[in-house]
């Protein structure tokens, strides 16, 4: 197993940490509804992700990655996933605060893009056909109803942590076994 599968499998170990000394019924279910949906979205389980156990019906995403933007509703959540869904990506170095609102998290969210891709962002590589670990530090913050259901999502991106490392290709690994990695973990659970 290369580091990135090692990151992928423990990306979530903070929270199942959480959730283990989390004694109010509120918290612990939206750390469990936040815990599931990482591993949902690095699955391509879109359609999971908005099911109405998940997410609210009206949610709003507050994105600032690149040009801000604003999503609406679960169509539009479900159509921002599928823009990204053959990336590579994962949380690392969270430090998560929950309340009856929701939570934050400040984390360093790691991506493996190809160096055409970081070029397309105005990120100059020696070579576009590399694939290349892009990371940086962001904060999420994620409401929450009563039931636990996810609101939105605003996310905010900390452009001066921006770090870019080119990657030996016998460590790459491919959005397939990210996914492999991703349900495999879903499998053990519980909702």
């Amino acid at each position: 197993m290369n580091r990135f599968e090692e990151e992928i499998y423990h990306c979530t170990d903070v929270i199942t940490k959480l959730i283990e000394t989390t004694e109010n019924p509120l918290h612990r279910a939206i750390l469990k509804n936040y815990r599931r949906h990482i591993h949902l979205e690095g699955a391509g389980l879109f359609d999971d992700i908005v099911a109405p156990d998940m997410m609210t019906e009206e949610p709003v995403y507050r994105i600032n990655w690149g040009k801000p933007s604003v999503i609406r509703g679960k169509q539009g959540v479900i159509d921002f996933y599928r823009s990204v869904k053959d990336a590579v990506m994962w949380n690392t170095d969270d430090r998560i605060a929950v309340a009856d609102w929701g939570l934050c998290d400040e984390l360093t969210f790691n991506f493996l893009v190809t160096g055409r891709d970081l070029t397309e962002l105005g990120i100059d590589v020696e070579d576009k056909e590399a694939v290349y670990h892009y990371r940086t530090r962001q904060a999420f913050v994620w409401p929450y109803d009563k039931h636990a259901r996810l609101q939105g999502e605003h996310l905010y991106v900390d452009a001066t942590s921006v770090h870019v490392e080119k990657v030996d290709p016998e460590e790459v690994i491919t959005p397939a076994r990210a996914r492999e990695i991703h349900l495999e973990i879903l499998e053990t659970l519980e909702k």
